[in-house]
Formats: C-alpha cells, structure tokens, sequence
C-alpha cells in the first residue's frame, strides 16, 4: 500500500503518523498554574535533540476551541517543567490526566496522584516515576498550519530512582529498561511496553 500524503485529510494523516511511528516515549510533564497548583498532561511527540545543552522536546496541539494547552501557557509564564518517564503500570492515569480541563483545574487533584521534594529543583515531582528530568524553558516554535507548539526544554536536574539503575556497572551510567518498564505509544488508544533488551555492537 503507498499513501499520497496530500490527498488525505490532517485527522487521517495524523492517525497514519502515530499507527507508524512506533513506540513513541511519552512525556509526562507537570507544571505549575497561576493558580498555585500543577497541572499534568501526557505528549508523546517527544524526544532528547541535544546533548550540550541537554535539550528535550516535545510538541503540543491546541485545545479543542484552539486556545494554548495549560502546560505551554504555565511553561511560558514560569520556565519551568518537570518531565517523567512513566510506566506500563501507570497507562491507565497517564491517559486520564489527557482529558482537557479548565484552566486552573488540576489533574493531580483530579486523579489523587501525590508530588514529593525534587532535589536541587523548585518544582515537584510526581511520586512512583522513576525517572524525572527538572528543567528550563529554553525556547518555543509554532510550526504548521495548525500553530503546533514545540517545547524545547533544557535539563537542568535528573531523578533516577536507585532501584532502576545497574549498580554492577562502575564504568557508565546503565538503566535497567526492564525496571524502569517505560511506557510507549502506539496508535489509537494501544501503549506496548519493553519486554526485551537486545546487545548489539556497533561498528568500530
């Protein structure tokens, strides 16, 4: 089958994008409202861009009625964000907190999900992720016809949680993808999970 990209519609091309771009990580980001408290969605149009500096990203739509989505207003108002990688076990609330709410209103407070202390950050973290990033705003760019925002995001503090991380490596830095069981993004409402991890070298 081939598929003429200019013959379909945005809504068809979009569901064609996310049934072949497969697993997609997801970022889980919170933010803090004017309101004082903090808002949590899901975007799994995401990835890391650079490593100096240590740049994440990820790309948002607009709400239904087209206003800005809570996390780039916050993120634009504060410069601040804290992105986690969730777990297969968390797929069940990590699509609940995409529902749109009102501005101000809290999907942590909506889904009873609990923040702790982020060492070394101003903002929270969600408890039971085990991986969180602590960052900066560093820029936003509006690309395509339907002004999608893209976050571009600067680590400035990382959670690992001791549990995930292979202590019998003193060389490197090595996470246990299996213990960590992050969440990936199929198409339509399908997540898979890792259950596998395969060595292979790469050439010299």
């Amino acid at each position: 089958m081939n598929i003429t990209v200019d013959t379909n519609t945005q809504h068809s091309i979009y569901h064609l994008m996310t049934q072949t771009v497969m697993p997609r990580p997801v970022a889980w980001v919170l933010t803090e409202s004017a309101e004082s408290n903090y808002n949590l969605a899901p975007f799994s149009f995401f990835t890391p861009v650079c490593s100096e500096p240590p740049l994440l990203m990820f790309s948002v739509g607009k709400k239904p009625n087209g206003d800005p989505k809570d996390t780039v207003t916050n993120a634009l108002r504060t410069e601040k964000l804290v992105i986690h990688i969730a777990s297969m076990e968390m797929a069940e609330i990590v699509t609940r907190t995409s529902a749109t709410l009102e501005h101000g209103e809290s999907e942590l407070i909506a889904n009873q999900l609990m923040t702790e202390t982020f060492d070394g950050f101003e903002l929270p973290k969600l408890k039971g992720c085990s991986i969180a990033f602590g960052c900066r705003l560093y820029k936003t760019d509006e690309i395509g016809d339907n002004n999608q925002t893209l976050v571009f995001a600067k680590i400035e503090e990382v959670y690992i949680d001791d549990s995930v991380i292979d202590h019998t490596r003193h060389d490197r830095l090595i996470i246990d993808a299996l213990k960590v069981n992050p969440l990936g993004r199929l198409g339509g409402i399908e997540y898979g999970k890792v259950t596998e991890v395969v060595l292979v070298q790469r050439p010299a």
